[in-house]
């Protein structure tokens, strides 16, 4: 680029820190073009936004990664991030019954629980890991119980989505036509279901009925079902996990914040946000450009071009915020992107809210220093 600013998303280095080449891209560059790898990317909130809701022109069905974009793969049925509208609209709105706020919000008590078997035996001892002790336990077991799997199944799902997810440092993903095929580790489980219908989320989607794209009323077929499953363990293991591990960096490094939350936990709700915005689960997301972008920050994005929306960047614009790459837990409130925006909104940005909140009031709870 004119301006010297670099940005290459495999760069390890980069992304240990990514917030100064982010704040460059923004006033440098806020219309990216990485030559080397082929791909497009947006810093500014405003059109980071504008890109995630306009999904006619910037779309999810070639992928939501560059890799994928580039491939032009056919996805299989169900992969509801990788779906365009009308067929999305239709998936969609099965899950969309489900992960209400108020069904969200009932799950609390449980959730707590969960919390208070992973926390509990850690008392009284000098250290524990985020991760491992806490964000690898609690969101595992709320996303199992709400699929209806059996805990002594849970950390095999979770290990299996997580392993489909790691690249070595610097690669890139690689995918054919059988990276989906770990659809057929939930296979037991549909199958128990269809004899044993229960009060569980794969007993819904067996039985739930809905007008597809091609206006037939139908339930979901099996494999549909099986991929569903594959993407809920995935995204509800995933992201709060790291959701709670940047909890616990985030306020390792501002002790001051970390005391008033501990004697103030009507500020923890507000917190939350505040670190979905400052370091997001989900630093970005791709779009394939179906019609060319004229003249936008004196760049046209030609047709046919991956596109990466850099959330991490567009969360810390000092456009939208003031001083963005500072953390606060005061700052008034204002809609972030963390959990995307449009039709592929995050259907789980309920629970993972609570999850957050729960696990650092209990946390605080515990080790309020």
């Amino acid at each position: 680029m004119p301006s010297g600013v670099a940005y290459d998303p495999y760069d390890v280095e980069i992304n240990r820190n990514p917030y100064p080449t982010y704040r460059r891209l923004r006033e440098e560059a806020p219309v990216y073009f990485n030559e080397e790898h082929g791909f497009y990317a947006l810093s500014r909130f405003d059109d980071v936004e504008r890109g995630l809701k306009e999904w006619q022109n910037f779309i999810s069905g070639r992928g939501a990664i560059i890799e994928l974009i580039k491939l032009d793969m056919e996805f299989p049925p169900g992969v509801l991030i990788f779906e365009d509208p009308p067929q999305h609209t239709a998936h969609r709105g099965l899950l969309s019954r489900v992960f209400t706020p108020k069904k969200m919000n009932a799950l609390e008590g449980r959730i707590r629980e969960f919390c208070a078997r992973a926390l509990d035996p850690l008392v009284g001892g000098d250290r524990f890991d985020f991760i491992e002790d806490l964000g690898k336990q609690m969101p595992m077991r709320v996303i199992g119980m709400l699929l209806g799997i059996p805990e002594a199944d849970h950390e095999a799902v979770r290990d299996r989505a997580d392993a489909n997810l790691r690249v070595a440092p610097g690669e890139q993903m690689e995918f054919d036509d059988t990276s989906f095929d770990h659809a057929q580790m939930f296979a037991d489980y549909v199958d128990w279901r269809q004899k044993n219908p229960s009060d569980d989320l794969t007993t819904e989607l067996l039985t739930a009925e809905f007008e597809d794209d091609d206006g037939v009323v139908r339930t979901l077929t099996r494999d549909e079902v099986l991929m569903y499953l594959t993407v809920l363990a995935g995204a509800g293991n995933e992201t709060t996990t790291r959701l709670i591990g940047w909890t616990g960096k985030v306020l390792g490094d501002h002790p001051i914040q970390r005391a008033e939350l501990a004697a103030d936990p009507s500020l923890i709700p507000g917190a939350i946000e505040e670190i979905l915005r400052y370091e997001g689960p989900a630093p970005h997301v791709a779009r394939y450009v179906t019609t060319e972008v004229i003249d936008l920050h004196g760049t046209t994005i030609p047709a046919g071009s991956p596109l990466m929306m850099l959330i991490g960047a567009a969360n810390r614009d000092d456009r939208r915020w003031v001083d963005g790459d500072e953390f606060n837990i005061h700052r008034p409130a204002k809609a972030h992107l963390a959990f995307g925006h449009g039709i592929h909104f995050c259907l789980g940005a309920a629970l993972a809210r609570i999850e957050g909140r729960v696990a650092l009031e209990e946390v605080l709870k515990r080790f309020p220093e």
